[in-house]
This record gives structure tokens, C-alpha cells and sequence, in this order.
């Protein structure tokens, strides 16, 4: 109990940290759980589960506070979510998913620490859509595979590429992390071998970190410090994975 408890209050300052960006937490949550020694098996129906519910919040947030862009998002999403079903289904070796997840931690690592201090400066300009269509198919893979959203690796690209704004990024990627995290985890539903007693508490507790992050980050910018200590927590786990 002592630990379902400790994991449930990282999960929630997890919730409410990625929620103030647009984020549901996927790489976050796999990281407490690579550090807790939980089995890959357990680990990506466990994060697509929670990402549905912080998604589902962020979304409606930012997308009441006038800030979502259909179309920007459709061509991510049209080509994603059939491929995050696909990469839902497919089942990888312990050692193969450990160290694919764990390189996916280093890099929203990087990102989350880059994005603290990152000004946007370029004019913006939405992507034309035989570049999002490839892209968001290679995104939806790489979210059925691992058990994050794609939010992760979204939101760098809207922001590089200056296709969106920062706000305008967040409100996306909410939205991108629901269909693909349900896509995802509906193609995994097969392969779940057994899910964890505790997560309808780790569920509550991360609807309630959504609902603080989100409500936040709908009406201002997170504090950069918070998210550059996050990036410390992502490094560790990331190279637990890899190399422990």
C-alpha cells in the first residue's frame, strides 16, 4: 500500500507538470515505473490507461480556452492513429522495449529541459500536408510501440519547424495524445497479460494532477524550473533502462 501510495503522488505532480504543456505524462510515468523495476508488459498498457484520462482533460481545457486548431491537427491524426494500433499490437522483447524506451526518455529528457528556456521566434506556418501525413504515421508507431501519446515528439516538431506557436502546440497535443493513446492501447488490448491492482488509484490520482496542470497551463506558461527538474528524473530512468 506504502508503495502504491508513493507511486500515486508521483504520477499526480507527473499529471499536473505534463498537463500544463498539453502533455499526459506517458514518458513520465514510464520512468517511475522503470525506476519502481516494473515489467515492460506491465508498463505500456499502464501509461496508454493513464494518458487517456490526463488527455482527455487537457484537451477539454485548452480547447475551452479557444486555443485548439483543427487544422492543424487532423493531418497528424488522420495518418496516426491506425499506426499507433499497429504499434500497439506488436509485442517487443524485454531487452528491445527497455532500451527503445529508454532512449525515448532521454530525448523528451532533452526536449523538456530545451522547452523550459526555448523563445519562438520564427513566423509560423502550418505544414503541408504531404509532410504531416508521413509524419504523424511514423509518430502514431513509435506511441503504440512504446506506450507514450506522441505528444513527445509532436510538440518538438510544431515548435522547430515553426508550425504552431507555443500555446497553439499545447492545445494540439493533447488531442494528438487521445486518439493515438486509445488507438494504442485498443491494439495492445490482445497482448495485456495482467494490468496492476492499484490503478484505479494511480487513475484518480492522475485525473486530479491533469485537472491543476491543464487548468494552469490553459491560462499561462509553466514555471521552466519544475520542467528542467523533471528532465533529471527522465535522464535517470532513461539510463536505468538501458543499462540496468
Amino acid at each position: 500500500m506504502s508503495e502504491t501510495l508513493v507511486i500515486a503522488l508521483l504520477f499526480l505532480a507527473t499529471a499536473a507538470l505534463y498537463a500544463s504543456v498539453g502533455h499526459a505524462g506517458a514518458s513520465g510515468y514510464l520512468a517511475v515505473m522503470g525506476l519502481f523495476g516494473f515489467a515492460p508488459a506491465v508498463m505500456k498498457p499502464t501509461a496508454l490507461s493513464l494518458n487517456i484520462l490526463v488527455a482527455l482533460v487537457a484537451t477539454v481545457q485548452f480547447t475551452r480556452a479557444g486555443l485548439f486548431s483543427w487544422g492543424l491537427f487532423w493531418p497528424f491524426a488522420i495518418a496516426s492513429v491506425p499506426a499507433a494500433y499497429a504499434g500497439g499490437a506488436l509485442t517487443l522483447p524485454v531487452r528491445g522495449y527497455r532500451i527503445l524506451v529508454g532512449v525515448v526518455l532521454l530525448y523528451a529528457a532533452a526536449w523538456m529541459f530545451r522547452s523550459a528556456r526555448q523563445a519562438l521566434g520564427s513566423e509560423i506556418r502550418a505544414p503541408a500536408l504531404w509532410i504531416a501525413l508521413p509524419v504523424g504515421a511514423v509518430l502514431g508507431l513509435l506511441s503504440g510501440l512504446t506506450g507514450v501519446g506522441g505528444g513527445i515528439f509532436l510538440s518538438p516538431l510544431l515548435l522547430y519547424m515553426a508550425w504552431a506557436d507555443t500555446r497553439t502546440t499545447s492545445a494540439v497535443a493533447a488531442p494528438f495524445i487521445l486518439v493515438n493513446s486509445v488507438s494504442g492501447l485498443l491494439g495492445a488490448v490482445a497482448g495485456i497479460a495482467e494490468v496492476p491492482r492499484s490503478i484505479p488509484v494511480w487513475g484518480a490520482a492522475v485525473l486530479v494532477g491533469g485537472w491543476i496542470g491543464a487548468t494552469y497551463g490553459s491560462r499561462r506558461a509553466p514555471v521552466p524550473l519544475l520542467r528542467q527538474l523533471l528532465s533529471v528524473v527522465l535522464v535517470i530512468a532513461g539510463v536505468k533502462l538501458i543499462f540496468f
